[in-house]
């Protein structure tokens, strides 16, 4: 048996487990696959929570009530040894798909088909899921069900694809040493827009981003800002918004951080922290600083990385500067009366 494989079995096995548990015994689902001390972690208005009852009462239970016959419909799955502090986790990405059949979040329920993108970590310690982030696309959700909150965004957000090459899911090990090249190519990336940030630099020249990256790279951001494609289209409507009307930009480190084969991961707790000058998603400056909790997962191919699959949790970056847009949605298109 190679590495990852008991990991990688031990989380497959909660996956199933949670595909086929109900909103009534979740809870007990949960907690017999993780362990007594299990920290789970997800966007706002989730956030923390201690010990899988209190995970399972704040999010999976709800998320089950509301879309009804949910399956998880992966894109991506590794496994890999966290370079932050030494433990093995497996990273899965896709879409949560059900039927949207009771109101979620003060979204109005459509009776449709809807897609939540995702990506989740998960650490196995001793057999047992100790660690947990779950990062959800709601802004996504909420453009799917006709209530996006926002100003209209620079990319184009949709139900994104997985890898071009369909080839994203590493049940079986990959060879070492392709997981070392890729991490080492992402690494070098994030050291490169870090030294970026450090200078004080607001722009980046594309010649920063070709070191790294292919000239047909596709970044799928998240709904807010949408994806975009090639490196030119990327800095119009991602990179250069962001770099411009984001000030005193701080990279704060990652959680966890690996890579298996062609694909790599991050998220952090928080990533990033900047301050709105005004102008990112169209929204204006308020001069509050606030923390940003991102996910990357990364696609290579020979010596340059071709696609990018990045979840922000807009709406606690937003709430930190006053906007709930939860509460907002509700409060007009869904009130209480």
């Amino acid at each position: 048996m190679t590495k990852y494989q008991e990991t990688k079995r031990i989380v497959r096995e909660y996956f199933t487990a949670i595909e086929q548990a109900t909103p009534a015994n979740v809870a007990d689902v949960l907690k017999a696959h993780t362990s007594d001390d299990y920290l789970w972690r997800g966007v706002y208005p989730f956030r923390e929570q201690q010990g899988a009852a209190a995970a399972a009462e704040v999010f999976w239970a709800p998320l089950m009530s509301s879309l009804t016959r949910m399956q998880r419909r992966q894109d991506v799955f590794i496994g890999g040894t966290n370079e932050i502090s030494g433990e093995q986790w497996v990273m899965s990405m896709g879409h949560f798909m059900g039927l949207f059949d009771k109101d979620y979040l003060g979204v109005r329920a459509t009776g449709k088909m809807i897609s939540l993108r995702y990506a989740e970590f998960n650490c196995v310690e001793n057999g047992k899921i100790t660690k947990t982030g779950l990062f959800v696309d709601l802004l996504g959700l909420m453009q799917q069900a006709g209530a996006y909150p926002l100003p209209p965004s620079t990319g184009n957000y949709f139900v994104y694809p997985g890898p071009r090459n369909h080839d994203g899911l590493l049940f079986e090990d990959a060879p070492e040493e392709e997981g070392v090249a890729t991490l080492a190519l992402v690494n070098k990336m994030v050291a490169d827009l870090s030294a970026l940030n450090d200078s004080g630099a607001m722009g980046c020249p594309p010649e920063v981003l070709e070191m790294s990256w292919s000239k047909d790279m596709i970044w799928y951001g998240p709904c807010g800002i949408g994806a975009s494609y090639t490196i030119p289209r990327y800095q119009q409507q991602h990179q250069l918004p962001f770099r411009n009307n984001l000030k005193d930009k701080k990279f704060n480190g990652h959680v966890c951080r690996f890579a298996e084969g062609n694909f790599s991961c991050f998220f952090g707790w928080p990533n990033l922290s900047n301050t709105p000058v005004g102008g990112f998603l169209g929204m204006p400056g308020g001069e509050i600083r606030a923390d940003m909790q991102v996910v990357d997962v990364y696609y290579r191919e020979g010596d340059k990385l071709v696609e990018n699959w990045v979840l922000i949790d807009i709406p606690f970056w937003l709430k930190q500067q006053g906007l709930d847009v939860f509460e907002r949605t509700q409060q007009i298109l869904n009130p209480s009366l």
